[in-house]
């Protein structure tokens, strides 16, 4: 299983990457939507752990960008930015599911459970 992780705070990136990386997993990361992107074309990981706010690309538009191209990228936000308009814009751009910052050990469970198969869609841990 791969895990792309694009998050462009250093410590929060290393953090996610801390809490997958035992799960079987090669994880390739980044700070940015438009490296997330190229990064998707190239490798098509089996999970995106996406960040809200990046710059110069952020990760909603990433995620439509994937979404739209890649009809079964799972895209997971993972933002500290835990509100409805958030999550009405991330489920609208095309991500499966949705985590605030501030608890993140569901999202370990998520990843682990469902491996490589379908998750159940656009709910909300």
């Amino acid at each position: 299983m791969m895990i792309l992780i694009a998050e462009d705070n250093p410590l929060m990136r290393k953090m996610i990457r801390s809490l997958v990386e035992d799960l079987d997993s090669e994880i390739i990361e980044c700070a940015d939507g438009a490296a997330a992107l190229r990064l998707y074309e190239k490798y098509h990981p089996d999970w995106v752990l996406m960040d809200v706010a990046m710059r110069p690309v952020d990760g909603l538009v990433a995620t439509r960008a994937i979404t739209d191209r890649f009809q079964s990228a799972r895209v997971v936000i993972v933002t500290e930015h835990d509100d409805a308009e958030t999550r009405r814009c991330a489920f609208e751009a095309g991500a499966s599911e949705f985590f605030g910052k501030d608890y993140l050990l569901p999202l370990r469970s998520l990843i682990k459970s469902a491996g490589n198969s379908e998750i159940s869609g656009k709910g909300t841990i």
